[in-house]
């Protein structure tokens, strides 16, 4: 019954839509003309946006199955459901590829903006992936700590990163850049909340968020690309 509990609770916590404006709030401030567009909710951007490029992903490039997933490194169903999709890149292998696109949910998480600038900038000095993996095993401890962004510069100290290039990173407009492209394509995909996932683009109901159906949503994909 422990396999099922992550799906239980993402299947019940229902997540609203939220404005993502504090992210121009806190960037650095720029012209109005080369300031990025954020979606606030109003409405979806005309066809489904990029999103950051290249995307924070695992697996390889051509693997037959991809998983996207749009999270909030502050959600608890997203950590709970991040067991899971460890197992199934594990099961799966060269045939799935896995893709994580930022949806920080400001106004219900007040760190998770800043674990996602935490996260990237692991990334940019090769570590993003660690750093999203301890921040979902972690989380409960970093998300009570009363100061979420010395936790995290600790675990970069710890992981044995450039401190210093971590902090500039945390706070870079290139940074901050790659949170909204993600964000965006969310909202242009009617990303309402946390986790959801999309498989070869299709989007995973909330039924569908069992181990069984994951599994089979994941086996017709490759059935249909003749694996």
């Amino acid at each position: 019954m422990k396999r099922y509990l992550p799906f239980a609770i993402i299947a019940i916590v229902l997540l609203s839509a939220v404005v993502f404006a504090t992210l121009l709030l806190r960037a650095p401030r720029k012209p109005a003309s080369s300031q990025p567009s954020i979606a606030t909710g109003s409405g979806k951007p005309a066809g489904p946006q990029p999103g950051a490029d290249p995307p924070r992903s695992r697996g390889k490039e051509n693997a037959p199955v991809t998983i996207e997933e749009f999270g909030d490194l502050q959600c608890p169903p997203c950590a709970a459901l991040h067991p899971e999709l460890q197992r199934l890149e594990k099961e799966y292998g060269d045939r799935l590829r896995v893709i994580f696109r930022h949806f920080p949910l400001t106004q219900m998480h007040p760190d998770a903006l800043e674990a996602a600038q935490a996260a990237e900038a692991a990334g940019e000095q090769g570590k993003f992936w660690e750093m999203h993996d301890w921040m979902y095993l972690e989380q409960q401890r970093w998300a009570t700590s009363g100061n979420a962004r010395q936790v995290f510069l600790q675990q970069a100290q710890n992981m044995g990163l450039n401190v210093e290039k971590f902090r500039q990173d945390m706070n870079s407009a290139e940074v901050k850049q790659r949170i909204i492209q993600d964000y965006n394509r969310g909202i242009s995909l009617g990303v309402l909340g946390t986790p959801t996932l999309f498989i070869n683009g299709r989007q995973v109901t909330s039924e569908q968020m069992t181990d069984e159906g994951l599994h089979a949503l994941i086996n017709s994909s490759l059935a249909a690309k003749g694996q």
